[in-house]
């Protein structure tokens, strides 16, 4: 039986929604068309560097695969529905998306088809074709394929934004027992040659990697301090993290009734003060205090366990030290740097600015003024409030966000 194009989108976006590592931030290519926005399978949102919502086509090339991670749907021992696109398939879609509106750009992933060079020759074709036949300019990130050659890998990132190759799960322990077909240095060896040779014509967007988290027994201190050694090394765009999803039956899996999606978000949280608040993981967690604090997060949990280091002045105090102050964000921040240059400023000019007092004011002074009575200043009212206040905000019932209708 011979299958459609449709019925292969279908099959081919749905098998993709379990990569998480796409994002566009940082690409400086200019598009003309406007923002895309639909509900169609294989739409996914992202952010551009300018904060604009933008819309990509998420497929994979194939979901067959010759690897067996007991983590994927799409490992060779399940028994799915397979399918394959063309090159000129994805072409048709993507021309056919864009002029329609529907998206601005391409994320292309693959499952493994008889070799990793095979498989990275098909997406170098697709993308050729895009690029040079059909002069397309819009967006595109691409998964780069472990174990790949150096040349393809040069190839494919000269006609991208952004390339990520995944690291899949925090650990080589965690990795040979799940996934034994795969092997770290291969991941960093991509890394590595992204981080040298990266320029205006080489991925431009930088690249970015996921972790799935939850399928093996690694501590928050563990992925954390993963992160920060990506960073560190390779200068990573993002990592990102994925709630382990149970969509195979095996012993050496996790008996999860759903996926860890709070974990998901405090890991969020700590790697954005990570990358933008000058937090190191030494700094909100180690070996006694392992994990996350599920009720609160990490930012309001170290300051918490750091009252001696509050309240803190907000007309005098510098940038490093706002930007510790749970409910100030770096735009706050800089707003306070600003403002104070001309006049002293009070708790209803920080609410004008953004900054979230229901948060901070358990942690500042306006004028040498606390907000509450001092007898307050105690960490067992603060943790409470705070617990009750993120446990009543209307995003409390956070649910996984889906990247398809």
């Amino acid at each position: 039986m011979v299958m459609d194009i449709k019925e292969k989108l279908q099959i081919l976006a749905d098998s993709a929604k379990y990569d998480a590592s796409c994002s566009s931030s940082g690409s400086k290519r200019k598009n003309s068309n406007g923002i895309g926005n639909a509900a169609y399978a294989g739409i996914c949102h992202s952010f551009s560097a300018d904060g604009r919502c933008i819309s990509l086509l998420k497929i994979l090339m194939t979901n067959c695969c010759v690897f067996d991670c007991k983590y994927c749907l799409n490992r060779k021992s399940n028994n799915i529905k397979r399918a394959i696109f063309t090159p000129e398939e994805i072409c048709y879609i993507t021309l056919n998306f864009y002029k329609r509106n529907y998206i601005e750009g391409l994320f292309l992933s693959s499952g493994i088809i008889k070799s990793p060079d095979y498989t990275m020759e098909l997406m170098i074709k697709t993308i050729t074709l895009l690029r040079q036949k059909y002069h397309f300019g819009g967006y595109i990130h691409a998964k780069a394929i472990p174990g790949a050659s150096e040349i393809l890998l040069k190839k494919l990132g000269s006609l991208v934004d952004r390339l990520s190759a995944n690291i899949e799960l925090p650990t080589e322990s965690g990795l040979k027992l799940l996934a034994p077909n795969k092997e770290t240095n291969k991941v960093d060896k991509i890394m590595g040659y992204i981080k040298e040779n990266r320029n205006n014509n080489f991925v431009p967007a930088g690249q970015s990697t996921q972790m799935i988290i939850g399928a093996t027994n690694e501590t928050d201190l563990d992925i954390m301090n993963k992160s920060e050694n990506l960073y560190n090394r390779f200068n990573l765009k993002r990592v990102f993290y994925s709630a382990y999803v149970p969509v195979n039956t095996d012993k050496l899996l996790p008996a999860l009734a759903t996926p860890p999606l709070k974990r998901e978000n405090r890991l969020y949280q700590a790697d954005w003060l990570l990358r933008y608040y000058g937090f190191k993981t030494k700094d909100i967690l180690n070996e006694e205090n392992p994990n996350f604090n599920l009720l609160v997060d990490p930012k309001a949990n170290w300051a918490i366990n750091h009252l001696d280091e509050f309240p803190k002045e907000v007309n005098s105090c510098s940038y490093p030290e706002l930007l510790k102050i749970p409910g100030i964000g770096v735009k706050s921040a800089k707003e306070i740097i600003k403002s104070r240059k001309y006049f002293q400023l009070t708790f209803k000019d920080l609410k004008k600015m953004g900054v979230v007092l229901k948060r901070a004011q358990y942690f500042i002074t306006c004028g040498g003024k606390y907000n509450l009575n001092k007898e307050f200043f105690k960490k067992d009212f603060i943790l409470s409030n705070l617990v009750i206040e993120e446990a009543t905000t209307p995003m409390s019932n956070k649910q996984q966000l889906s990247l398809f209708s």
